[in-house]
């Protein structure tokens, strides 16, 4: 199954959205800021992208940090990122095999195994 975690309001994230709907991709999505996540996803993520993919650095949230706050998130970003799960860094788009963050047509083709549009 194909889940694609981001925010409603994200227009990345719709991008994204709008793009899996036209490629007829069958897909499961999650409002991060209404749904949550747990630990055990961000770990998974953490595992497969690294810490630095996961962290939201451009989000009003991290700008609102101060130093100490950043420093502690760059430390270890799951405490911070249950609290706010703005923070994290969307889309993420979950496949069989792969997990991405970000969006791009090209790679979403690569791990959907689909033709191009």
């Amino acid at each position: 199954m194909t889940t694609l975690y981001g925010i409603k309001t994200c227009d990345t994230c719709r991008r994204a959205r709008k793009w899996l709907d036209a490629a007829g991709v069958d897909y499961r999505w999650v409002d991060v800021r209404e749904d949550g996540v747990t630990r055990e996803r961000l770990e998974a993520w953490r595992n497969a992208l690294g810490d630095a993919a996961l962290l939201n650095k451009r989000s009003k949230t991290w700008r609102d940090f101060d130093a100490e706050a950043r420093a502690a998130a760059e430390a270890d970003p799951i405490p911070v990122l249950l609290e706010h799960p703005t923070l994290v860094k969307r889309p993420i788009l979950e496949t069989d095999g792969e997990t991405l963050t970000g969006f791009s047509e090209a790679r979403y083709t690569d791990a959907l195994g689909i033709g191009g549009r």
